[in-house]
């Protein structure tokens, strides 16, 4: 019973952000409901990604949107809805009979939810891209990476999810709370582009103060060009995390290296390059294990840098329950709600349209 209990989200099966969306939407205790491609359907519009996690929490049912009478009881289910969420490129939907009008015609109060890469307007709306183009073009992956080399990508965490699933979902559900007072839905249009240069607003402030070179990558407070903002190799080739920015955690850092500040002037930045070096060789020194122990405790800002094998058994990861195990090792629903673990619902079998209809109507 989690906070959006009693609502009623119709997922029209796809990749990257609508996945993620449907599945943090479920995670909330939202009733989802994930149409997904039918036997039937003849080509591979939906794909089924996503497995025993990005599937969690919601039933399936196979449908062919070509097929008219499939279409028909999609509309029938539309009709007892509270939102929909798609991913199709702009007109899909509405080539399918499925469109924002056609469904507000059968309930004027969907909240109609649409997440794409290039917006659902503009001249590249109806272009092909993937994560990695949105943010090029938003300039979110250009500061990323190091200084001599191409930026580097930040797997698909800022444009499909953060940049485009969470925009998704912040835009359904403000859509939701206006629909309880006005009786009207409005179509929510994410763009993982808008997304991901939402993201960047510190540093368009920081630019604009003159404390960010946007010319340079790894020349900055928090793009690795600190030497006490940065990740270092160890003596068994695993990494450490360090995020000293303030003075006083700063002090703690030099003083587990074994540095004074004068060796180590924490914001002169000519000083910068020497210090990388002598960070570096410094940490090259010892296991990464054996920095995690010796700043443990201290105000350091040092952490191992652990794999996704290594995050679950973190003794602070199994104290607040980060991971949980139901049928493969997951992270948990997130955020808390009243300081309560979040359980896990797997992935539901699939229904048929007939049956998913019946349990789908209100009283």
């Amino acid at each position: 019973m989690g906070p959006l209990s009693g609502l009623r989200i119709i997922e029209i099966d796809g990749l990257g952000p609508v996945t993620f969306a449907g599945m943090v939407l479920a995670d909330m205790g939202a009733d989802v409901l994930r149409l997904t491609r039918g036997g039937a359907a003849p080509a591979a519009v939906f794909d089924e990604v996503g497995g025993e996690v990005l599937h969690r929490g919601r039933a399936a049912v196979p449908v062919d949107l070509k097929s008219p009478q499939d279409r028909e009881q999609v509309l029938d289910l539309i009709a007892d809805a509270d939102a929909l969420i798609e991913g199709f490129r702009p007109g899909v939907m509405e080539r399918l009979g499925l469109g924002p009008d056609a469904c507000a015609a059968r309930n004027p109060r969907l909240v109609y939810g649409r997440v794409t890469g290039w917006g659902q307007t503009g001249p590249m709306a109806d272009q092909v891209g993937h994560d990695i183009n949105y943010l090029a073009l938003s300039g979110a992956l250009h500061p990323m990476g190091e200084a001599d080399r191409p930026p580097a990508p930040p797997l698909n965490l800022v444009g499909d999810y953060g940049g485009g699933a969470m925009m998704l979902v912040t835009g359904v559900l403000a859509a939701l709370l206006e629909a309880k007072t006005t009786g009207r839905g409005r179509v929510v249009d994410a763009a993982m582009t808008d997304g991901s240069a939402l993201l960047t607003c510190l540093f368009h402030a920081l630019k604009a103060r003159g404390l960010w070179d946007g010319a340079t990558r790894g020349a900055n407070l928090l793009d690795g060009g600190a030497p006490f903002y940065r990740c270092y190799a160890c003596r068994d080739g695993r990494f450490v995390a360090v995020g000293a920015l303030e003075p006083r955690f700063y002090a703690a850092l030099i003083a587990g290296l074994d540095l004074t500040p004068e060796e180590a002037p924490q914001f002169d930045r000519s000083a910068w390059p020497a210090m990388h070096d002598r960070f570096a060789a410094v940490f090259a020194t010892r296991d990464r294990d054996d920095w995690a122990a010796r700043f443990a405790g201290t105000e350091a800002c040092v952490t191992p840098v652990l794999s996704l094998e290594e995050a679950p058994l973190h003794p602070h990861n199994q104290a607040r329950g980060t991971f949980v195990e139901s049928g493969v090792v997951q992270p948990a629903p997130a955020p808390r709600f009243d300081g309560a673990a979040a359980s896990v619902v797997p992935d539901r079998p699939f229904l048929s349209l007939d049956q998913a209809l019946k349990d789908w109507r209100r009283p």
